[in-house]
């Protein structure tokens, strides 16, 4: 089994999109008028209007109501990434590193969902991610 996709439901997918491509530096691919993904090397980001949770089960899901999960995206230069985009994201918090070796800065989408991106910082975080 593998991590195929992430799905956010959004209330505004013109903004969601944009601003993940803003985040991502990739372009979205519009699958419908209703739906988009921005394919990463680990996983798609899938994007999806309110009318597009009845397909699966109405009501099921709903935007803005995400405060379980974060969406963390492995960036090679977090210092580079930090710089680019501390003045166009709300940030929850700067840099810093993690307990667990990770340097990372997190803020959220136009709709509240927690995003982080990260590097690993220290010897030990750089082998379990099989970097230098």
């Amino acid at each position: 089994m593998k991590l195929a996709s992430i799905r956010l439901i959004a209330a505004d997918i013109q903004s969601m999109v944009s601003f993940y491509e803003m985040v991502t530096g990739l372009t979205a691919e519009w699958l419908a008028p209703v739906f988009a993904e921005i394919v990463t090397p680990g996983a798609t980001l899938a994007i999806g209007t309110v009318e597009t949770v009845a397909l699966w089960r109405a009501g099921s899901a709903e935007p803005g109501a995400n405060r379980t999960a974060y969406l963390e995206f492995q960036v090679e230069d977090i210092e580079a990434d930090y710089a680019r985009l501390k003045d166009r994201v709300p940030l929850v918090h700067a840099l810093k590193t993690m307990p667990w070796g990770n340097r990372t800065f997190q803020f959220r989408d136009p709709e509240g969902t927690a995003v982080s991106l990260y590097m690993p910082a220290t010897d030990e975080a750089r082998r379990r991610f099989g970097s230098r």
